[in-house]
């Protein structure tokens, strides 16, 4: 099937790369963004909500305040919204919103207006 060499390795390693081309399209998978109906990407999200923390937002890697903050947004910036779940009590809030941001950051929804209706439970 694939071109040998005199020492059999080229096949080897051909099987190989494709063996890792096929396993990185399995894991990786398609793309999932949601379309608001005008054709715009919504960052992955069904839902949305704005920044209303003065001091901005914090993105962690899971819903709770131990976990480690891989960025931020400012005031008033728009999010998408995947799901929401109850993480960390923050200041008598409990729950945390998945953002749709291609990392899918979490943050707690005490910090986020969201404008519609209420995200699905993770």
């Amino acid at each position: 099937m694939f071109p040998q060499s005199k020492s059999g390795k080229f096949g080897f390693f051909a099987l190989c790369a494709l063996s890792g081309l096929v396993a990185g399209v399995v894991v990786a998978g398609p793309a999932l963004a949601y379309d608001d109906g005008d054709g715009s990407s919504n960052n992955f999200a069904a839902y949305e909500g704005h920044v209303v923390a003065e001091e901005g937002l914090v993105l962690r890697i899971g819903p709770n305040t131990q976990y480690r903050v891989v960025g931020s947004k400012e005031y008033g910036t728009v999010v998408g919204i995947v799901c929401r779940l109850k993480g960390e009590n923050i200041e008598g809030n409990p729950v945390w919103y998945k953002l749709g941001d291609a990392s899918y950051a979490w943050s707690s929804a005490r910090d986020i207006v969201n404008d519609g209706e209420d995200p699905r439970w993770c």
